[in-house]
């Protein structure tokens, strides 16, 4: 039921006088039964209103006007609070909505963002981090906006045809050089290189070399077993466990000499967490995500290159590619979701496949020219060379 009917209001103003004035007043009630109303100083106006808000009941677009003033940064922290998230996952939304959202946004309205607002501030990202890391951001925000419109404390999300800086396709991706690989296991603090051959020679990922322990290293069976990851919601002296990335990350890693050695080497020289981590600081505590990428920051200045933690895990995909691997064992070796998605990665570095490509156009058109005995480069097949064991 709504209705507009007028209403004399009586106010004292500054100077303590009494004054009165005809307004309109707007009513509703939602589907809970709660009344809403509203004064306008013109009927048009309050029948606008009332107009809006019935038509919002009727097509389920309807959110509370009141939950709307809510601020970002409390309906924000109350809508992680609700989440079912895994603890890595849970601490990276916190760490997003506290460190890149709330800043901005946290003090304004709910009801008072709007997309304008949003995509300035995408922008802003753009200008200081990675694509990825802004899409990642945005994403997080676009989440928690579109559960406020679920919750009915907004009509509508301001998080609506926002342009998103591009990724660079994945094709584009180049593996780094042995070289590099050696130069940043040089430059890195000696108790940490055992996380750079981890990467570059089991292709495992950050969290997963920072979970494990020593009773998932088979030195009889020269495997490594992953099962779990260090969660980010770890604190100094306890360190919390999570699943891997994906149900698919679960596996089992051959691995070489060089590996298994490399992890005798850095049990006899530093020993490892009571808890039966590998990887410690130099106070004997646990490394949590933070520690390894500020003394990956300070290798890769020393070593001069720009190359991710994550670029080792692509120096040992590529590397399986240029042995032979096929993609099918390269999907159970990364711990990959399936084929197709190793393949859209790293396809493009199946040499093999560019030659016989190749040699179909070659065996078709070239007959009737004379080939040239000499190559027009000696590296002609692949563009990254040869791929050096580490």
């Amino acid at each position: 039921m709504a209705s507009i009917r007028k209403r004399r209001v009586t106010w004292i103003n500054e100077l303590g006088a009494t004054q009165s004035a005809e307004k309109y007043q707007a009513d509703y009630y939602d589907r809970t039964g709660k009344r809403h109303r509203r004064m306008f100083e013109l009927k048009k106006d309050a029948r606008r209103w009332l107009d809006e808000q019935t038509a919002g009941l009727v097509t389920g677009q309807w959110a509370d006007p009141q939950a709307g003033r809510e601020s970002v940064r409390a309906y924000g922290e109350r809508w992680l609070a609700r989440q079912v998230l895994a603890p890595s996952t849970e601490a990276t939304y916190e760490i997003i909505l506290r460190n890149h959202v709330f800043p901005t946004f946290g003090e304004m309205r709910m009801d008072a963002v709007n997309r304008a607002d949003v995509q300035s501030l995408v922008k802003e990202w753009q200008l200081t981090a990675a694509p990825s890391t802004a899409q990642a951001r945005y994403l997080v925000m676009a989440i928690m906006f579109r559960a406020a419109v679920k919750d009915r404390v907004l009509p509508t999300s301001p998080c609506v045809d926002i342009t998103l800086p591009k990724i660079p396709p994945k094709s584009s991706l180049v593996p780094i050089s042995t070289h590099t690989v050696l130069s940043l296991r040089e430059a890195i603090a000696p108790r940490y290189r055992l996380f750079v051959t981890l990467a570059a020679g089991a292709g495992m990922r950050r969290g997963e070399i920072l979970g494990l322990t020593l009773d998932r290293v088979a030195v009889d069976f020269a495997t490594i077993r992953v099962d779990r990851q260090l969660s980010r919601a770890s604190r100094t002296g306890k360190p919390v466990f999570a699943m891997p990335k994906t149900p698919s990350s679960t596996r089992t890693i051959p691995v070489g000499q060089v590996v298994l050695d490399e992890i005798r080497h850095h049990l006899e020289e530093f020993g490892h967490h009571e808890s039966g981590l590998l990887l410690t600081t130099d106070v004997g505590n646990f490394v949590g995500t933070s520690t390894i990428h500020n003394a990956w920051r300070i290798a890769a200045k020393h070593a001069g290159t720009d190359a991710t933690p994550h670029d080792l895990r692509h120096y040992f995909a590529s590397a399986q590619i240029r042995g032979g691997q096929s993609i099918k064992v390269l999907q159970a070796l990364l711990g990959h979701k399936s084929a197709v998605e190793t393949w859209d990665t790293y396809g493009h570095l199946m040499g093999d496949e560019d030659t016989r490509s190749r040699a179909i156009v070659d065996g078709l058109l070239g007959n009737d020219r004379q080939q040239s005995s000499a190559p027009l480069s000696e590296n002609r097949g692949h563009s990254m060379g040869t791929v050096e064991a580490l």
